[in-house]
């Protein structure tokens, strides 16, 4: 089973008011550090869409072994970003593990736990990891389902698209809380880097 990740990096990070996917974490960009947990991971290659601040982040991302993309239509939100990277995956992927740039505590471990888990259930449309019933990312999502997320406009995630097949979405519980820890506030960069 071809399962490739896909790297949301397009974002405008108006609420951190930089850009989030340049910040320092670990003496690297945080665009290249989550790529490289991804390129560790079990992973079948690698796809980033990047968007606000794109040169600076391809140059993050040049030594590594990734695809970029361009959403021309990033500053729209989420939804476009996801939509524009689904388009651009390998025609032969089973399924994409949807990474995001702000989750740095997600590592190749729990990458490659979700991926366990989501072999175990051949059957799934989705996997969703919870941590103490709160539903996390990164998720992933079967191929069949691509060309329903493909019309995701705005700032809208697959959440909807789920609660449609929810029978046939496995919800995963881990015990690592870095499934529900991203960063959009200077607040919360600072309560991870103090």
């Amino acid at each position: 089973m071809k399962i490739v990740g896909l790297l949301l990096a397009a974002g405008l990070s108006s609420r951190m008011g930089q850009p989030k996917q340049l910040l320092a974490w670990r003496g690297q960009p945080l665009v290249t550090y989550v790529a490289r947990q991804a390129l560790a991971s079990q992973l079948a290659g690698l796809t980033v869409v990047v968007g606000a601040s794109a040169d600076q982040v391809r140059e993050a991302l040049r030594e590594l072994p990734v695809t970029i993309i361009t959403n021309p239509s990033y500053q729209e939100g989420l939804g476009t970003s996801l939509a524009a990277g689904l388009r651009a995956l390998p025609a032969d992927s089973d399924a994409a593990m949807v990474l995001l740039v702000d989750q740095p505590l997600v590592t190749t471990r729990l990458i490659d736990e979700l991926i366990a888990a989501y072999h175990a259930a051949p059957d799934a449309l989705a996997l969703v990891p919870t941590y103490q019933g709160q539903r996390g990312n990164p998720v992933i999502i079967a191929a069949p389902l691509f060309a329903e997320l493909q019309t995701l406009r705005g700032d809208t995630g697959a959440r909807a698209i789920f609660n449609r097949h929810a029978e046939r979405i496995v919800w995963h519980e881990v015990a690592d809380p870095a499934i529900v820890i991203d960063v959009d506030t200077p607040e919360a960069w600072r309560s991870l880097t103090d």
